[in-house]
């Protein structure tokens, strides 16, 4: 395995975040009387990309709360995200492995007041204990989430992938000599047939996404965004930031269930798809409220890139 660049995104520092002193002074009147206490300290959750108010709230009683907020006027497109979040939240079964809704606000701010876990992201570079913790929490994700919950209005996952695959566009005008391109492209032109299934998926696994507890079990969070898919989708995702931290994830999957019988093809094709997202965004100008984020999908994109040279035994 051809050896990579360190992951470059510094661990908790990605984000640049709304601060609890910066919430109107009525919305923070209104967080501590869910809280149950005034608050006394506010740690800023600064993993992720995304510039919505995320914060563990340490309150005067000792209690401590997870929440996260986002203003519906400045901030819509997070608000709307956090919105889609309490909706998912609410529906998840209990046994699903996912920290849970405890009360939220949709006014003229989006507040999400979600169960406070005593727990850290998994180490970077990523260790084989941490990700065998995620993995068997996502072999739960599915077994609970096939079919979705009843009531769920999601989109199929090749609705959602459609405009990653549309990415190879933009590959094809700013890198015209990247070798295999058109085999590449071809391949994530087949990810209908690749993303088919009846599994409610969260689609954005990876490490800042993923609570890892005392007892050593994997927690999913920021359920934004899911999907109806393939059972394996989120176990595939999961693997990239190992395998770009030097990690064997082909012998990794080999031992996993949901990947027993999956057409080895199919993996291809959701790694070309997910190789042309990348490489297309990384190209585009950063935006100021996530320094990080492009930096991050270079690094996803070249990972990606190398592991489907490998597997196809391209130059």
């Amino acid at each position: 395995m051809t050896t990579l660049e360190p992951y470059p995104v510094p661990a908790d520092a990605s984000a640049r975040r709304l601060q609890w002193s910066f919430l109107p002074p009525n919305l923070r009147t209104w967080i501590e009387r869910k809280c149950g206490s005034p608050v006394a300290k506010a740690i800023s959750q600064d993993s992720g990309f995304t510039p919505g108010f995320a914060s563990v709230l340490v309150c005067e009683d000792g209690s401590r709360h997870f929440v996260k907020a986002a203003s519906v006027k400045a901030q819509r497109l997070f608000a709307d995200s956090y919105r889609e979040e309490a909706r998912k939240l609410a529906a998840l079964p209990p046994a699903v492995p996912a920290p849970r809704l405890k009360w939220h606000l949709d006014d003229d701010w989006v507040v999400l007041g979600i169960d406070y876990v005593a727990g850290s992201t998994p180490q970077r570079p990523w260790q084989r204990g941490d990700l065998d913790a995620v993995l068997d929490a996502l072999e739960v994700v599915a077994d609970e989430l096939t079919p979705p919950p009843a009531g769920l209005d999601l989109d199929d996952a090749a609705t959602d992938l459609a405009p990653l695959v549309a990415g190879w566009d933009d590959v094809r005008r700013r890198r015209p000599d990247l070798p295999h391109l058109e085999e590449a492209a071809a391949l994530a032109a087949r990810y209908v047939e690749a993303c088919a299934g009846d599994t409610m998926v969260h689609t954005d696994v990876r490490a800042d996404n993923v609570l890892i507890d005392s007892d050593g079990r994997a927690l999913v969070c920021d359920w934004n965004w899911p999907v109806r898919g393939c059972s394996w989708f989120d176990s595939f995702a999961a693997l990239i930031g190992p395998r770009g931290d030097g990690l064997d994830v082909d012998e990794v999957m080999a031992s996993r269930r949901l990947f027993q019988g999956v057409d080895p093809e199919h993996v291809d094709v959701m790694l070309a798809v997910y190789v042309g997202y990348f490489l297309s965004q990384a190209d585009l100008p950063v935006p100021p409220t996530s320094p990080w984020i492009r930096d991050h999908q270079r690094w996803q994109g070249e990972v990606c890139w190398n592991w489907l040279c490998e597997r196809r035994g391209w130059s």
